[in-house]
């Protein structure tokens, strides 16, 4: 398995529950590992019964396991605060004040909130030497999908700005021209340099998430929870981002075969529905169904989540 596993889906169906499974797993089986999250509620510290932070920390209880709560709002606030002290750097002192403006007016525009998340999951990876997995708990399918397709886009947008950036400064040396020597600016210009950090840094962004990342997909057995799976599967593959299996999640559990009373008649009847609706996705996805978890009456916390972990047929062996 690859060092870094995502584990995604539509919201409500129990992306978190099976990603902290699968980390107790991995560090059961003897792996450091660390589960990271982005859901502002706190999931997996509730999971844990444990705060935890924006740096890693042991989980009580369970040796070599470690959780990352990744606050999102404040993943944008910290990126906007970079971005601000970046262009001040390039810009003169008048200029400052507006470009404030314009940052603080791009606080809530579409893209700044995957933005900042990206660079955070990025350095989460580039910065997880000590652990031998790292474990994703990502936000809703939608969210995911836009968080993962960045490098892709951002890669070609930056190609443009270089590209333009290059135009102007030969534009601006062939103009200044003073005592017939050409004024120098292309080497070291600041701007330039900045735009390709960006460029290298989505460039390997990109690499990691196709070549060291394995990506599980979390449904529940009802007709749109598997429609958005399927769009999913879709979405990612245009990323050159293959599903590696899928896990139905809550399912009904089967009443005992002496229960006659009504309650029995209607579980065995949603059984029945559910059974015929995975028997369509095993058909209609692609990925292998890797785990079938039945809805739990109890919290799933300790001895619960690590039997939940056994379920998942994911390997926990690292790759070469």
């Amino acid at each position: 398995m690859e060092r870094y596993v995502f584990f995604g889906g539509k919201g409500g169906v129990g992306k978190t529950t099976v990603s902290a499974a699968y980390a107790h797993r991995c560090a059961t089986a003897g792996l450091e590992t660390l589960v990271v999250s982005t859901d502002p509620a706190h999931s997996v510290g509730d999971l844990f019964d444990q705060e935890f932070g924006d740096e890693p920390r042991l989980v009580d209880g369970v040796d070599q396991l470690h959780a990352l709560e990744i606050d999102p709002q404040a993943e944008v606030s910290d990126h906007l605060a970079d971005v601000k002290r970046n262009l001040s750097q390039q810009v003169s002192a008048a200029m400052v004040n507006a470009v404030d403006r314009q940052i603080e007016m791009a606080h809530g525009t579409p893209g700044a909130y995957e933005a900042a998340l990206f660079d955070r999951f990025v350095d989460v990876m580039q910065n997880s030497d000590p652990f031998d997995r790292v474990v994703f708990d990502t936000s809703p399918t939608g969210g995911t999908l836009r968080l993962l397709s960045l490098p892709d886009y951002l890669e070609g947008w930056i190609d443009r700005l270089i590209a333009k950036r290059r135009k102007s400064i030969d534009l601006f040396e062939k103009a200044a021209i003073g005592n017939q020597e050409p004024r120098r600016v292309m080497e070291g210009d600041p701007v330039l340099a900045h735009l390709q950090d960006r460029k290298e840094f989505f460039e390997a962004a990109g690499e990691m998430l196709r070549n060291e990342a394995a990506f599980f997909l979390v449904f529940n057995p009802d007709s749109l929870s598997i429609r958005e799976t399927e769009r999913a599967i879709d979405d990612l593959a245009e990323q050159g981002l293959e599903v590696r299996g899928l896990v139905a999640n809550r399912l009904t559990p089967e009443p005992d075969p002496d229960e006659e009373g009504r309650g029995a008649r209607y579980l065995r009847d949603r059984v029945e529905t559910e059974r015929e609706r995975l028997e369509t996705a095993a058909q209609v996805l692609s990925p292998p169904i890797v785990a079938e978890i039945e809805t739990a009456v109890e919290e799933i916390r300790g001895e619960r989540l690590a039997r939940v972990g056994k379920a998942l047929e994911i390997d926990t062996t690292p790759s070469a």
